[in-house]
């Protein structure tokens, strides 16, 4: 069975990913993909900055991720252009993943923040999402990442609104307690998904 997980910026999407790893599920992290592909493949950097220019390299010429992010959550045409240059090498490296575990894994979960956004869900059985209130979420981002109104409202705005993601998904994980309480969540999930596949 293909899991789809996804969330909101600071809902705990991460965290629940986490768990799951401690279950011993095969997780794929579309995040971790997407850090890695600018380091395996020189064309996705070289198209970046072909489109963006320069500025977002830094003095050694590597990408300057924080430069890109100020440029992706402060302008919406740059994100579609960066969207558009890495998303398909993410999809395709998540679909060649999955085809070398298919048989080994009986529950694959995809862990990615787009899950909806960029069609992934189809190729999923059952999708998730990660849950909380907008004032949670503006707390979260405040407290660990420092950040001002405006930078959460940019990041939030972001991304497809959590009630339609949760309108989507197949299950909806509430994350409003403590970490414990999502763990015993999650553990509870991965129950039923195990039950599920067992039928």
């Amino acid at each position: 069975m293909i899991i789809g997980l996804t969330g909101g910026i600071a809902t705990g999407k991460s965290e629940s990913a986490k768990y799951l790893k401690m279950l011993n599920v095969y997780t794929i992290d579309a995040d971790e993909i997407s850090r890695n592909i600018i380091t395996e493949d020189i064309t996705v950097l070289n198209k970046l900055v072909k489109n963006l220019g320069r500025n977002i390299l830094s003095s050694n010429g590597n990408l300057n991720r924080q430069k890109l992010a100020d440029i992706i959550f402060s302008d919406r045409k740059s994100k579609l252009i960066v969207e558009k240059i890495i998303h398909p090498y993410v999809i395709s490296k998540i679909n060649k993943m999955i085809e070398q575990k298919i048989d080994k894994y009986n529950n694959i979960v995809i862990d990615v923040p787009l899950l909806f956004e960029v069609g992934l869900n189809r190729i999923c059985d059952k999708t998730v999402v990660i849950w909380v209130p907008y004032d949670i979420q503006i707390q979260r981002l405040t407290l660990r990442n420092k950040f001002n109104i405006e930078q959460i409202e940019k990041r939030i705005y972001s991304q497809m609104p959590i009630e339609k993601k949760v309108k989507l998904a197949d299950f909806i994980i509430d994350n409003t307690g403590s970490k414990s309480d999502l763990k015993k969540k999650i553990e509870d999930l991965h129950l039923l998904l195990i039950s599920k596949n067992k039928r």
